[in-house]
């Protein structure tokens, strides 16, 4: 086990060699930020978290911070040995599961404090390279759920099935690129993963085999922008984000460094229709679970980082922005309730819930050590639990009043 002190850019553009954490901007296009997130103050074992309610702007002491605002409550705090790079609750909420930097899964009840199991093997202890994502098997098309397994991405190109309550790695399967997420079908017989590579590739749950390459018709290399004759029906560069529609069990969207979100059938090749404009370096799509027909994105910029499309057309809804998020660039965001999303980032190092109608803010988590570069809530209720990571914590909280 090793520590690294500063957590890089969560793009996952470079490669973590033992200690050490290399950064390639080489294939970030030529509008992106290749920005590295600057290194917080550390706190002490029992930091002092202050509330405040009159006030919602960002204050940049944060020797006394974080900082909770609004109708913010904070249930408890968890430490990790390592920098945090994803979180999922169980689909029951009784458990959070936390992927770290070293490429450990530590699942925890988190409103005890409490460690439960421990997930790592030979791969984990040979390559120690993050966890990129976790998914429960969990169908909303079905209503299935299927317990006591979850699916991981690394970025060592490892996509792992575990039994998490025994520690056993069920089934391995091994990508030639950095693997950057994963995805469930809203059906269950297919899961989607994405990685540095701009190609998608399907596989069948039950046979864990690849089915399909999802890719554009045309060379990514003689792609260009310029070119208005052009149509790209697929992503050319990193891909990071990938959400299943929860009604139409062939349909995702996925989102990166190409400033597109694209529309696919994982029964076809290419995509069939794409959203220009935000610049997914995050687990940042999600698709509304209640209307089930706007479609949520955080792009990591100062302007109007964070939007809503109609999914039917394809056309924006409402723009965010910059003032109500304080500036921040986004990593991550998510539905809370039919008008409410939690949204994180980093130049700002905050996490923010917004009424996307009234453009209110419900509460703010400011001054953490580092970005927030990973978010869940448990989906229950109202009042859902929420969870935020910053550099090796995570932060449970919960609303004081109903969403």
């Amino acid at each position: 086990m090793y520590m690294i002190d500063s957590l890089p850019d969560p793009t996952m553009s470079g490669i973590i060699e033992e200690e050490s954490f290399t950064y390639d901007s080489t294939e970030a296009p030529a509008n992106s930020s290749t920005h590295t997130p600057t290194r917080g103050l550390s706190f002490s074992q029992d930091p002092d978290i202050s509330h405040e309610t009159s006030t919602v702007h960002h204050r940049r002491d944060s020797v006394s911070g974080p900082h909770l605002e609004k109708f913010l409550k904070l249930i408890n705090t968890i430490d990790f040995p390592t920098d945090v790079m994803c979180c999922k609750f169980t689909p029951d909420g009784s458990m959070l599961a936390v992927g770290l930097i070293d490429g450990k899964i530590l699942v925890y009840n988190h409103l005890e404090n409490q460690l439960l199991y421990s997930l790592r093997d030979e791969d984990i202890d040979t390559f120690h390279l993050p966890v990129t994502q976790i998914r429960f098997p969990a169908f909303p098309f079905t209503g299935v759920v299927e317990d006591n397994k979850l699916l991981a991405s690394y970025a060592s190109g490892h996509i792992k099935l575990w039994d998490y309550t025994t520690g056993s790695c069920l089934n391995t399967m091994t990508e030639n690129r950095q693997s950057l997420n994963v995805t469930y079908s809203s059906d269950g017989l297919r899961f989607v993963t994405t990685g540095e590579t701009p190609e998608l590739f399907v596989y069948d749950r039950t046979t864990r085999k690849k089915i399909l390459t999802l890719e554009p018709s045309i060379s990514t290399l003689s792609f260009s922008p310029i070119d208005t004759h052009q149509k790209l029906d697929g992503h050319c560069f990193r891909v990071f984000a990938a959400q299943y529609h929860p009604d139409e069990p062939h349909l995702f969207l996925s989102g990166g460094w190409d400033d597109t979100v694209h529309y696919w059938d994982d029964r076809k090749k290419h995509s069939i229709r794409s959203i220009s404009g935000p610049h997914i370096c995050g687990d940042a799509i999600d698709i509304d679970p209640i209307g089930k027909r706007a479609v949520l994105t955080g792009s990591w910029r100062r302007k109007c980082p964070l939007e809503v499309w109609d999914f039917d057309t394809g056309k924006k809804m409402k723009d965010i922005p910059s003032e109500p998020l304080c500036h921040c660039q986004l990593y991550c965001c998510q539905w809370l309730a039919k008008e409410s999303v939690l949204c994180g980032g980093s130049d700002g190092n905050m996490a923010k819930v917004v009424n996307w109608s009234t453009l209110s803010t419900k509460g703010l988590l400011t001054d953490l050590p580092q970005g927030v570069y990973c978010i869940d809530n448990d989906k229950i209720g109202n009042k859902p639990l929420m969870a935020v990571g910053s550099k090796s914590r995570i932060y449970v909280m919960k609303p004081e009043k109903d969403f």
